[in-house]
């Protein structure tokens, strides 16, 4: 059985921050808002309480939880989407982990892109990376689990400058930069590329006592050796062919502030012992020069490279990296950060949609679909993305542009398809359906799960949508009829340039062609080419009343 919460009730008190807080527990369960018809939303979180205290289930509807901004009173306001319906699903504790349960709501759940009939299990594993959860195709949410120091941390600083989020990993990265800013000691960065390493220099640099003096930054894996020492150390009038100039190089550039070294995993043998040298004794000689003279500066190195693999092979000096290792910040990759999607991408959004002259999308509520679709986020964050934070800037910028003056953002399926690094092409989920949502004439495995094979990346457009035609348009159907997991055709069917679900139509075309079929719900299905128990929920969700109902 699972518990009704009280649903706004005004009456009924909730409890204050430092009661919520005070709980003993390592972790702290969130609903964080992926998207929103308002986007000015994004980013808000829920603090799910009940659940962290064995206190019983909780609400989630159109007036619960209720979310709120980074650094303002706990739990302020509900989703309040009048797409959402009062009644609402239940999420409460179980053996296996979460579970959800639908009870008599009518609202359109997926979790993590598979349509959830009437309950699923979310695993205690899954919460560390976070599920997503879309509601009748408008709200997109993420549920995790995150420490409760760094939840508490994240209440108390909120993001600055370029580091977008709060999620636990970026959070550790923070709270490491507060701790080493006004210290001396060299810091290595380390992160796959594209995780804003230079991003993290400044903000060291920035928040220093040196931030009035220079920063430099250098990319080391373009220095060659015969130009290094130039180049590091500077040279001096005629100390070579072509030095028509003295030229005072990157350390004396930084003097009295921070030298950025990027990619130092890319430095060459020879350009390693010059950074040695010069980190030993804090002097630099230019090319040409026989006087040392001293510098000043706060090194800080970034890589990409597993240098204690490295120096195992010979290809670093073991020397050199505990010198630039004496304090580490590690960052984690843009996969981990799920909980940080939709702030980042209205970050990322935000100067393109300025440049086109569209920037109010971003400030004001949509009037009728959300401008930032709930699917494309929910789809965005539980993608790979092995080029990270640089990679989904780019695809920002290409979905903006390519659905500039329309009223949503659209992804081309060309766009799905560059952003797939699994030669699949469809990751695992990480939700297992609870066992009464399997179909009965569904072969299962041992584990529970439909046998599969066939790889996704197989099947061409053509043959999707034969399947799609011949099963009625049910997933699960066509799923089996395929060889592949339900979660795999609801990937395919978002990418494929006709098909469509029955969440994805515009209510305005719902109530036109029920109107054009008579009301008649099985006609109105084969019309606009969807499941016709999937357009009945939608109707129902709606409120738009169709006959002969299945």
């Amino acid at each position: 059985m699972t518990h009704r919460a009280s649903q706004n009730n005004e009456t009924t008190r909730r409890p204050n921050r430092e009661e919520e807080t005070s709980c003993d527990v390592s972790t702290v369960t969130l609903l964080t808002v992926l998207s929103h018809p308002d986007p000015r939303r994004i980013g808000e979180r829920a603090g799910l309480v009940e659940l962290d205290q064995g206190r019983g289930a909780v609400e989630l509807g159109r007036h619960s939880p209720r979310f709120s901004p980074l650094g303002t009173p706990w739990n302020d306001r509900p989703l309040d989407d009048s797409y959402l319906s009062r009644k609402p699903w239940h999420l409460f504790p179980g053996e296996q982990g979460l579970q959800l349960r639908r009870s008599e709501s009518p609202t359109e759940l997926r979790l993590d892109g598979a349509i959830v009939d009437e309950t699923a299990v979310v695993s205690e594993e899954s919460l560390e990376l976070g599920v997503t959860l879309e509601l009748s195709g408008r709200v997109a949410l993420l549920l995790h689990r995150v420490p409760t120091t760094l939840f508490q941390a994240a209440e108390a600083r909120r993001p600055d400058g370029e580091m977008i989020g709060a999620s636990a990993g970026l959070m550790r990265a923070r709270n490491a930069i507060y701790r080493v800013t006004d210290l001396k000691v060299p810091v290595l960065i380390r992160g796959e590329s594209g995780t804003g390493k230079e991003l993290v220099a400044r903000a060291v640099h920035r928040q220093s006592r040196r931030a009035s003096a220079p920063f430099v930054a250098v990319d080391m894996g373009v220095l060659s050796p015969s130009l290094a020492a130039a180049e590091l150390f500077g040279h001096v009038k005629g100390a070579f062919t072509g030095a028509s100039t003295a030229r005072e190089g990157f350390f004396r550039a930084a003097n009295g502030g921070t030298l950025f070294l990027d990619e130092v995993g890319e430095a060459t043998a020879e350009v390693q012992a010059m950074l040695l040298r010069v980190l030993e004794a804090r002097q630099v000689v230019p090319v040409g020069c026989h006087q040392p003279i001293s510098v000043d500066v706060r090194l800080i190195a970034a890589t990409d490279s597993n240098l204690e693999a490295r120096v195992r092979r010979g290809d670093f000096k073991e020397p050199l990296l505990h010198r630039l290792a004496a304090y580490v910040i590690e960052l984690p990759p843009l996969r981990e950060r799920r909980e940080d999607f939709g702030r980042s991408f209205v970050h990322l959004a935000r100067p393109v949609l300025r440049e086109l002259g569209e920037e109010e999308r971003l400030d004001h509520p949509a009037d009728g679909a959300p401008w930032l679709p709930a699917e494309l986020i929910a789809g965005m964050a539980r993608e790979t993305w092995t080029g990270n934070v640089r990679q989904m800037a780019n695809v920002v910028r290409q979905l903006v542009i390519d659905s500039r003056d329309e009223g949503r953002l659209r992804a081309q399926s060309q766009l799905w398809a560059r952003l797939d690094s699994d030669p699949s092409g469809s990751p695992e989920s990480t939700v297992a359906p609870a066992p009464e949502l399997c179909d009965e004439e569904e072969p299962q495995e041992s584990s529970g799960l439909p046998v599969c094979h066939r790889r996704p990346s197989e099947l061409d457009d053509e043959e999707i949508e034969e399947a799609m035609v011949a099963c009625g348009f049910e997933p699960a159907a066509a799923a089996r009829h395929l060889g592949i997991r339900r979660p795999s055709l609801y990937k395919l069917v978002r990418r494929h340039p006709t098909l469509r679900f029955a969440s994805d139509i515009p209510p305005e075309e719902l109530a036109t062609v029920l109107e054009e079929v008579g009301g008649e719900v099985a006609d109105a299905a084969q019309v606009l080419t969807v499941s016709k128990r999937a357009l009945h929920r939608r109707l129902t969700q709606l409120g738009l009343k169709g006959e002969h109902e299945p």
